[in-house]
């Protein structure tokens, strides 16, 4: 990871074998992290997994960035914009979707968070006033219309209960969580503050914010001392957290947030393929129609940009 600001290099029309590396690591890292998110929920508080998992990311990536030579000393201002990175994408992002962890499919988990590019649609339009064009409210729809169709066997059946609606509910509030947080994070990035120290205060931050809330809430700090749950644990704070994220807002950097999200579109199908292998996902006729409609929501409004 090269010490200079991904801000700082122009954004080429094509795509590079590094983008193409970075866009392989993103999609497979989080597509299993889903599967191992469930298994942080059964014993342990959601805020409690979510605070041990930036304990150890934050301490890999502050002690990478001393290794890379990154400068890690900001002004006020910078801290102020890492505080609200780790608000955003790294603690009430996690936190959200660990608590919809509890009552739906890792695979669906993916499906959701995949939305974040035609959430970004809404946030651009209500905080910038930024008009979208036809294309982009199609695909929009189209990436919602999926959505439904997904949940509905769920709202159908007997299994859609109170649980899996909040489940959703949770999901959604964490990707729009997660799509604040990438608007900060390409503003820093565009005042020439690196990823990898923007990404380790980050981490910092928000494991405080957890920690606090865990205290707050009145939790016990005790982890689960079972192999799958550590296992997964080191799974979700080294791959999922730095070299994922590491990689993802890296790319953000280099070709922008629009062809970036294209990393959002395929590591669904990979939670998908996961959750069937290892949780047993019912795919029916209306799940698959609806899956296609998502990512083809999302590549329409990456087009459409």
């Amino acid at each position: 990871m090269s010490t200079a600001s991904p801000a700082l290099r122009p954004v080429s029309n094509g795509l590079s074998t590094t983008d193409y590396g970075l866009y392989a690591v993103t999609v497979m890292a989080w597509g299993f992290s889903w599967v191992a998110m469930k298994g942080q929920v059964a014993t342990v508080p959601a805020e409690v997994s979510v605070f041990w998992r930036f304990v150890l990311a934050a301490a890999i990536m502050m002690a990478w960035a001393r290794y890379r030579g990154h400068g890690l000393s900001f002004g006020f201002r910078d801290h102020l914009r890492f505080a609200g990175l780790g608000a955003l994408i790294f603690s009430t992002n996690f936190t959200l979707f660990y608590y919809g962890a509890a009552s739906l499919p890792s695979g669906l988990l993916a499906v959701i968070f995949s939305t974040a590019s035609i959430f970004n649609l809404f946030l651009g339009l209500v905080l910038f006033g930024q008009r979208p064009s036809l294309m982009a409210l199609g695909a929009g729809s189209l990436g919602f219309a999926g959505i439904g169709l997904m949940f509905l066997p769920k709202l159908t059946g007997t299994e859609f209960n109170s649980g899996a609606a909040l489940g959703l509910a949770f999901c959604v509030g964490g990707t729009l969580s997660f799509c604040l947080g990438n608007m900060l994070s390409a503003d820093t990035q565009r005042r020439g503050i690196g990823v990898t120290p923007a990404t380790a205060w980050g981490m910092v931050y928000g494991m405080i914010f957890l920690g606090l809330f865990s205290a707050v809430r009145g939790h016990s700090f005790a982890p689960e001392w079972s192999l799958g749950y550590l296992g997964g644990l080191t799974y979700l704070a080294v791959v999922a957290s730095v070299i994922a994220f590491a990689s993802y807002l890296t790319l953000l950097g280099r070709i922008g947030s629009a062809r970036a999200g294209y990393a959002t579109v395929l590591f669904p199908v990979v939670a998908l393929t996961v959750s069937t292998v290892f949780e047993g996902y019912q795919w029916t006729p209306l799940a698959a129609a609806g899956l296609v409609c998502v990512l083809g929501g999302n590549l329409m409004m990456l087009r459409a940009r």
